[in-house]
């Protein structure tokens, strides 16, 4: 591979975290300064926080999935085994689960299906970025991997084991490290949920 395909797909690379990093700040800021309809005490609420919670869980452990498939390969061949056989872009898929997960710490349907579909409008556009690169880079390979496995959403299906990538221990720490920042956010949240109920922050707005 050479320098400059590296820098490319390096640049894309940087362009997701950016943009993960964007995602994160904008939903902190609603959860700030928004709260759902439905009171924290409510069965509702707490359903909905708990299966937020199970999401986030999910996406940390989806994207450290694709990591051992990954395992640095994506610069050198068309990665197609585990998560990458049943859709072309799962680190995606789990970052917009986890994304969901954190805006359901709203108590708020709206919220956790709201968050998800501006995560996966974000990503989209990276996606679309990076596969012109990868048709360029992979050619033939990368097309026929096209025409069978889809863009986003997973089709079970299509399941193949494939083989894993090389252990890359420190890749694998970054991968772990970067999803903690949606688990670490966990015990914030509840703080900025005290702090509403009590008044100590204002409600700006209210979604179902």
């Amino acid at each position: 591979m050479s320098e400059q395909n590296k820098g490319d797909l390096g640049r894309y690379q940087s362009m997701r975290r950016l943009v993960l990093a964007a995602m994160i700040v904008a939903m902190f800021a609603a959860l700030l300064f928004g709260q759902s309809t439905f009171p924290p005490d409510t069965t509702v609420h707490e359903v909905v926080e708990m299966v937020g919670i199970l999401l986030i869980f999910l996406g940390i452990v989806g994207r450290l999935w694709c990591t051992l498939y990954i395992g640095g390969r994506k610069s050198g061949e068309v990665v197609t085994g585990g998560p990458y056989s049943i859709t072309r872009n799962p680190l995606y898929v789990f970052s917009t689960l986890a994304a969901a997960g954190v805006g359901a710490q709203m108590g708020s349907i709206i919220a956790t299906f709201g968050f998800a579909a501006l995560c996966a409008a974000a990503f989209h556009i990276v996606i679309l970025r990076e596969e012109r690169h990868l048709q360029e880079l992979f050619g033939p390979a990368y097309r026929a991997y096209v025409a069978r496995v889809p863009r986003f959403f997973p089709n079970l299906s299509l399941y193949q084991e494939g083989e894993a990538g090389s252990f890359r221990p420190k890749l694998l720490l970054n991968t772990l490290l970067n999803g903690l920042v949606f688990l670490i956010a966990l015990p914030v949240f509840e703080l900025i949920d005290h702090a509403q109920v009590t008044g100590a922050l204002p409600v700006l707005f209210r979604i179902p």
